[in-house]
């Protein structure tokens, strides 16, 4: 449990610099679990990008499959503070994420 609120405390601080930039405050950090090495992190980019597409989820996804060689994220654990929407959870889905771990529900 310790481990989960140590990656979620980075989530938030990532959440915070999509907030400064006017957008959904959500982070994300890629974990993997063998070493807990963060090996990707993201936070919502919409505004930023002016792409419906950059969401923290797919930003951290992506940067850990380029620093892990593969798109399989076989021994990763994903932190997100928002449940992820429809368009991350395919993304999840497909990445081979082991566990994902959201600190809110997206009501």
């Amino acid at each position: 449990m310790e481990r989960d609120e140590f990656y979620m405390r980075r989530c938030i601080e990532l959440a915070k610099q999509a907030a400064d930039n006017g957008d959904v405050p959500v982070g994300a950090v890629v974990v993997r679990q063998s070493d807990g090495e963060i090996v990707g992190e993201g936070f919502n980019r919409r505004e930023l990008d002016r792409s419906s597409l950059s969401h923290a989820e797919l930003i951290a996804i992506d940067q850990a499959s380029k620093k892990l060689g593969g798109w399989r994220l076989i021994d990763c654990v994903l932190y997100v503070t928002l449940e992820p929407c429809a368009m991350c959870g395919g993304a999840i889905v497909n990445s081979r994420v082991e566990r994902l771990v959201f600190g809110a529900d997206d009501l």
